[in-house]
């Protein structure tokens, strides 16, 4: 089923209900409807029909969810790339998807004109005055054209946080299916209302027939988001459900707790894009008076997983972080982990370490024209399409999942193989640490450590409270080397995942303040 038509039907029960509100201004249900419909017409009258690769670029605004559902009405496939990227990745994943058409703001199209290597494929260019301008003369009904399930309705780029941006193939089918699985995981209905942090979270929340309220903030630095302005949206429109990354929420929840204020609408935060430290869930318990916060695990190519709530989550330092039970219609394994193509289906045993599998009605069919890729991140097997995680965890003995770190962040020595969470975790209890990184140091382990304070300078005092913290755990024990970072190097979509490689980089470059066991030591003069 074309996803478009769940706007359809939301037309027709709540015509006058609020869709998108952006500031003071909104549009209902049926406007919503009748606008993208009209997009839909001029859309083909230029030439975007069923199947045209189309870039969007476009900056939260009201239409920008208009947009996205008049592409699927007419079955193109929108095509969402972070610009947070940064130019240079930006430019390879537009080479990559080889786009058709460009619906974008003017800073794109000029970019467009300077960098035109990548943009050689495209036949249609729309500005987006342009679009608004011509919409008057097209009719307010469309046929939505019909897809089906297995029908491409979307790609959608991966951050490349942990490696090269990929395009990921969704289809109706999957839409759908991830409208579904939300709505009955938090109970949605047409009675919430959204603020989403991640704008693609409100095209599910549309779906639903929820009034979707574009927050206040600049989408790719949610990190420096004001907090202030967040409150104030949620106070104003009785916001139910909320979603974003960590870094929102951290922010959200310290203004809250210094001003005494609470969020009495609030039912859900969900909050994604890495490990969510137990911290931010329990300032929030004095915050929400009818609520709970929420970590849903997944990733770009299989959404969500699983889920915990702030009330239930279970951290115990050396042995992981829960991340809840599987979401309905998801099915998790762990195999043994492999830095190579599998074929086969090897599960380990329960409470065994190993990569997590999962099998579903979320899980993509590939990355768009790259085999090699996908043949790395996807297994055929007991008739289930299976999707590697490229996370490390295992599952216990009540069927809860437990991540324990990237694969790629591990350590291998000799006799063993160091989690990165189950490692960081011995050293975060220390309460002057705000988070810490396990590297690779000369293939030995060491630890990086942002201080809440941001203090750079390692006293003799501070290094042996964390040599006493280590040797409480055995893996933790073998940390010698430990450095201080006023600053984590973070992902460019959530602000939150920890960049371990750029960290050991700047740990083997001297960037870094550092001492041993040995007492030796370096400070740089950076």
């Amino acid at each position: 089923m074309n996803i478009a038509l769940r706007i359809r039907d939301q037309a027709k029960l709540h015509p006058d209900k609020k869709s998108v509100v952006f500031g003071d201004d909104f549009y209902t249900f049926r406007e919503f409807e009748e606008r993208s419909n009209q997009m839909a017409h001029y859309f083909e009258s230029i030439g975007i029909t069923k199947g045209t690769r189309t870039l969007l670029f476009v900056k939260p605004c009201l239409d920008f969810s208009v947009i996205t559902f008049s592409l699927f009405k007419i079955g193109a496939i929108p095509i969402l790339i972070d610009p947070g990227m940064g130019i240079k990745n930006l430019l390879r994943s537009v080479a990559q998807v080889k786009p058709e058409a460009m619906i974008a703001i003017d800073l794109v199209h000029w970019i467009r004109r300077i960098k035109r290597g990548p943009f050689t494929t495209l036949k249609t260019k729309v500005f987006l005055h342009d679009l608004f301008e011509g919409l008057k003369n097209f009719p307010r009904a469309y046929d939505v054209k019909e897809m089906r399930d297995d029908e491409d309705s979307a790609i959608l780029f991966t951050s490349g946080g942990t490696g090269i941006p990929k395009g990921v193939q969704y289809t109706h089918g999957i839409l759908n299916a991830q409208t579904e699985i939300l709505k009955t995981l938090f109970q949605l209905d047409h009675r919430e209302t959204d603020l989403p942090g991640f704008p693609l979270f409100a095209l599910f929340t549309l779906a639903m027939g929820m009034t979707s309220v574009i927050p206040d903030m600049d989408p790719t630095k949610p990190a420096k988001c004001d907090p202030a302005k967040l409150v104030s949206n949620i106070l104003k429109h009785q916001i139910t459900f909320c979603a974003g990354s960590p870094a929102i929420w951290e922010r959200v929840g310290r203004y809250c707790l210094k001003n005494n204020i609470q969020l009495g609408s609030v039912k859900y935060i969900v909050m994604f894009g890495a490990p969510v430290e137990t911290e931010i869930h329990q300032m929030f318990r004095k915050i929400l008076t009818k609520g709970d916060t929420y970590t849903p695990y997944g990733a770009t190519e299989c959404l969500p997983v699983s889920l915990v709530s702030g009330k239930e989550i279970l951290v115990r330092p050396g042995f992981g972080t829960c991340i809840g039970r599987p979401v309905p219609g998801a099915e998790i394994k762990i195999i043994k982990t492999t830095d190579i193509p599998e074929t086969e289906l090897s599960e380990l045993p329960r409470e065994s370490v190993g990569e997590i599998l999962v099998a579903g009605p979320m899980v993509t069919p590939s990355y768009f024209e790259m085999p090699d890729e996908t043949r790395k991140a996807k297994i055929l097997a007991n008739g289930k399409l299976w999707h590697r995680m490229g996370d490390n965890g295992r599952i216990d003995h009540e069927g809860r999942l437990w991540f324990l770190g990237r694969k790629s962040h591990r350590i291998m020595l000799k006799d063993r193989i160091l989690e990165s969470l189950q490692v960081e975790a011995i050293f975060n209890q220390h309460p002057e640490v705000k988070r810490s990184a396990l590297i690779s140091f000369h293939e030995a382990p060491g630890l990086v450590i942002e201080r809440h304070d941001g203090n750079i300078n390692m006293s003799s005092g501070f290094l042996s409270e964390l040599i006493k913290l280590g040797q409480t755990n055995q893996n933790a024990a073998l940390v010698k080397d430990f450095w201080l970072s006023s600053a984590f190097p973070v992902d460019v979509r959530h602000n939150i995942k920890i960049d371990r490689l750029a960290l050991s980089r700047e740990a083997s470059g001297n960037k870094l303040c550092r001492k041993n066991l040995s007492k030796r030591s370096h400070v740089s003069s950076t």
